[in-house]
């Protein structure tokens, strides 16, 4: 399962028999990510020149989901109690709790038993608190019966300790030797950062040169070990957070960026919501 994905550099790991419950009950789904994910490219230039928001790769693989039926879908549990004097005579419920849980993608697959349900969230770079959310949200929905299992998909290993070393690449390859070769490529940086890269270019030992010490600053800044990847996904689930909901990790790979200067072109399109 994920053959194709494991042989691209994708990490993929299953917690609680989620492998045999994808391929019992969601064989579908499973080609369906298969080819969202494989298609998915991250331009150097995007991530270097990035704004606030979520990222464009980020929108472009949640655009490919939706199109495949992975919806953003908001579940409501309430919970009520009636009383009586007999099962007959019973009283109005009276609403008790009730809670909201928001899943950015959701694919439901109707059988003759009801409807199933796979909730996947897309953690590129939040702050790692994000994964405790999403995995005590996929804990109550499984355990209130609403979902199967949860995915999460975040950057892997080789694509958070190989940012560095991505980004100086370009940066080299375009002649980025100064402050004003930023600019030429769309990159300001704030007072503090350039203060930071000077002093990594002015130390006496083991100076930097400017590529090298724009690349360790940005990656420091923006992509933090404090930022959602596989680590600190695999620390949570050490301590057994979101546990016992079956889960699907994967771990996007250094492979998915892409040095050819091509940026994707599509629609712009939303997902449909939905409420259960």
């Amino acid at each position: 399962m994920f053959e194709s994905l494991a042989n691209a550099g994708f990490q993929i790991a299953f917690e609680s028999h989620a492998a045999a419950i994808l391929a019992t009950d969601f064989a579908p789904a499973v080609a369906e990510l298969e080819a969202a994910l494989s298609a998915t490219k991250i331009p150097i230039e995007e991530i270097i020149a990035g704004g606030g928001g979520e990222a464009k790769g980020t929108q472009r693989l949640r655009r490919a989901l939706a199109r495949a039926g992975w919806q953003k879908t908001v579940f409501r549990i309430q919970r009520s109690i009636q009383v009586g004097e007999s099962e007959e005579r019973m009283g109005p419920p009276e609403l008790r709790e009730s809670q909201s849980h928001i899943i950015d993608h959701v694919r439901s697959f109707p059988g003759p038993a009801g409807v199933k349900r796979i909730a996947l969230e897309i953690e590129w770079n939040n702050k790692d608190p994000f994964f405790d959310r999403d995995l005590e949200n996929f804990k109550r929905l499984h355990s209130d019966g609403a979902i199967s299992l949860g995915i999460i998909v975040t950057r892997g290993t080789s694509l958070h300790l190989g940012l560095r070393g991505l980004v100086e690449r370009y940066l080299k390859s375009h002649t980025v030797v100064g402050f004003g070769d930023l600019a030429r490529i769309g990159v300001e940086p704030t007072p503090r950062q350039r203060a930071e890269i000077a002093r990594a270019m002015g130390k006496r030992q083991e100076a930097l040169d400017f590529a090298d010490a724009f690349a360790r600053m940005f990656a420091g800044d923006k992509f933090s070990h404090a930022t959602t990847h596989w680590g600190k996904l695999e620390d949570r689930l050490k301590r057994g957070v979101g546990n016992p909901c079956p889960l699907v990790l994967i771990g996007l790979p250094d492979s998915v960026v892409a040095f050819d200067g091509v940026v994707p072109e599509e629609e712009d399109e939303d997902g449909f919501g939905l409420l259960i």
